[in-house]
């Protein structure tokens, strides 16, 4: 395997879904790098990095500009959790995404709107052949340094028009799209916040929910990649 060109980089970035990734992969051998660990593998008749990016968004963003120049992929896949909204989402339920939106950002010298706007980006599906290998809700992906605050959640949910949230997706897409690459984000609902609480924030065990959700998006991953490729 050419370790200078692989065609396809899938980023993980949380420890616990990176986990569940090795898992999956059979503990396979695992390399080093300043941005992350990661290992190679053959999937979909083509070579494939799996590539541990971090969590929050500095880690995602550096990582997948360390990929991007050292692999020069095609398509970057991003695997993962996210957290929902109570009421208008369910645990399990994976998100195609095809906008992210940064929302902790808070510009109190100019247009707060146009520096939102800055960083969302917009990812183009069409050229993903359908049927889907699964159930998916196509919809925007909204992104912070922080775990959904239950005070804010009728707020986002309007504001943004969002069911669900995570770390890292609008700083992987916003850097994808900067260097003109090809860009696929799949995440699973792995637990509900409402108004009054997290269910995970207290009680419960997010391994165990990661665990459960990522497991049927890496046994999917081939049949996303075919879809990618044969569109």
């Amino acid at each position: 395997m050419d370790e200078r060109r692989i065609s396809i980089a899938v980023i993980v970035s949380a420890r616990a879904e990176w986990a569940v990734t090795r898992e999956v992969f059979n503990d396979p051998v695992v390399e080093s790098s300043p941005l992350g660990a990661y290992f190679t593998t053959h999937l979909a008749g083509t070579d494939c990095l799996l590539f541990h990016g971090g969590w929050g968004k500095v880690a995602a963003a550096a990582s997948a500009q360390y990929v991007i120049d050292r692999w020069q992929p095609r398509l970057v896949v991003n695997l993962g959790t996210c957290g929902g909204f109570d009421g208008l989402v369910d645990v399990g339920e994976v998100i195609l995404v095809n906008e992210t939106v940064i929302y902790d950002i808070y510009e109190r010298m100019v247009d707060p709107l146009a520096a939102l706007a800055h960083y969302a980006t917009r990812i183009d599906l069409t050229s993903f052949r359908q049927p889907y290998p699964q159930e998916v809700r196509i919809g925007r992906l909204i992104s912070a340094d922080q775990d959904i605050d239950p005070a804010m959640v009728a707020v986002l949910a309007a504001d943004f028009s969002a069911v669900a949230a995570d770390w890292e997706s609008g700083a992987i897409a916003w850097t994808a799209a900067r260097n003109n690459t090809r860009v696929l984000i799949l995440r699973a609902v792995s637990d509900l916040v409402s108004a009054e609480d997290g269910e995970l924030y207290r009680q419960g065990d997010f391994k165990d929910r990661a665990r459960e959700v990522m497991l049927p998006l890496l046994r999917a991953l081939p049949a996303w990649l075919n879809c990618a490729f044969q569109g």
